[in-house]
């Protein structure tokens, strides 16, 4: 059985620790920082994210479920990823569970500290898979 997530205070100062390294380049390449409007403050929301990345399309991966930033993200229909002075703006379009399974399962097999979050394992079928997307969503980044 996954393990529930927990914003614990341990994830919190990871969580800056990487948002500091992001801001001067210093983080693993792996790391984005994800920068979204808050539903209902309107003020910037940041959050370090791992994106799956094919070809020229990426997808914006929610491996602990519908936290705070999957909803502000929904709400605003839009994200901005950043690192270093770099960012950019992308529209976002949440995937059906069908079409999620299969980044889902790329998501897992490139990202091993989520692994415990997860009923579905590596080497599982796309059928589980989709059943994993029903709760981790999974949204394509659209170039704006």
């Amino acid at each position: 059985m996954a393990r529930p997530f927990q914003y614990s205070m341990d994830r919190r100062i990871v969580n800056r620790i990487i948002i500091w390294l992001l801001k001067f380049g210093l983080a693993p390449r792996i790391y984005s920082l994800l920068i979204v409007t808050g539903r209902i403050t309107g003020n910037p929301h940041s959050v370090p994210v791992v994106l799956v990345v094919e070809g020229n399309k990426s997808w914006l991966v929610a491996p602990y479920g519908e936290i705070d930033w999957v909803k502000n993200t929904r709400a605003s229909g839009k994200v901005k990823l950043s690192r270093r002075k770099r960012s950019e703006d992308f529209a976002i379009r949440e995937l059906p569970p069908e079409e999620a399974a299969p980044i889902l399962k790329k998501y897992l097999e490139e990202n091993s500290l989520t692994k415990p979050y997860f009923d579905a394992r590596v080497d599982s079928s796309l059928v589980e898979f989709v059943e994993e997307a029903r709760s981790r969503p999974v949204f394509e980044l659209i170039k704006i």
